[in-house]
């Protein structure tokens, strides 16, 4: 992808990750730890009753971590998937005898459309995560 355009969808993205981390990621991790400490103190339990309470305690981290890692990875796949169809038509260009300066030319403008394209998509994608992970918050 051209250079540009990559590194303004790789800032978005970090930017709606760390964001979505300081808002919601940190409180379930937060509760997650004071949980599991709770589990510990219970003296009366046994090893395996203690063992299930941790994991009941980090239920809602790993259901946050997944839906997090889903989100990025479809957006990852939507972005791949546009590379991949301007890397396609600049090789029917050059297979059809167009000037290879011409399709490089070609090829960088439809990667910059692609990431311009994609850091709009960004906002939305936070919010579809943050409104998942509040559900499990509540």
């Amino acid at each position: 992808m051209a250079e540009a355009a990559q590194g303004r969808v790789q800032a978005a993205v970090e930017s709606a990750v760390q964001e979505l981390e300081r808002e919601r990621i940190r409180g379930l991790q937060g509760t997650m730890f004071r949980c599991s400490a709770r589990c510990c103190e219970d003296s009366t339990a046994s090893m395996q009753q203690v063992q299930r309470c941790i994991e009941r305690c980090h239920a809602p981290l790993a259901q946050a971590q997944a839906i997090v890692t889903a989100e990025l990875e479809s957006f990852q796949d939507r972005l791949s998937r546009c590379t991949l169809h301007c890397n396609d038509k600049a090789k029917d260009a050059l297979d059809a005898g167009t000037a290879e300066t011409k399709v490089r030319g070609q090829l960088d403008a439809c990667l910059a459309a692609c990431g311009n394209d994609h850091v709009r998509l960004v906002p939305a994608m936070a919010k579809k995560m943050k409104d998942s992970l509040g559900a499990l918050q509540q």
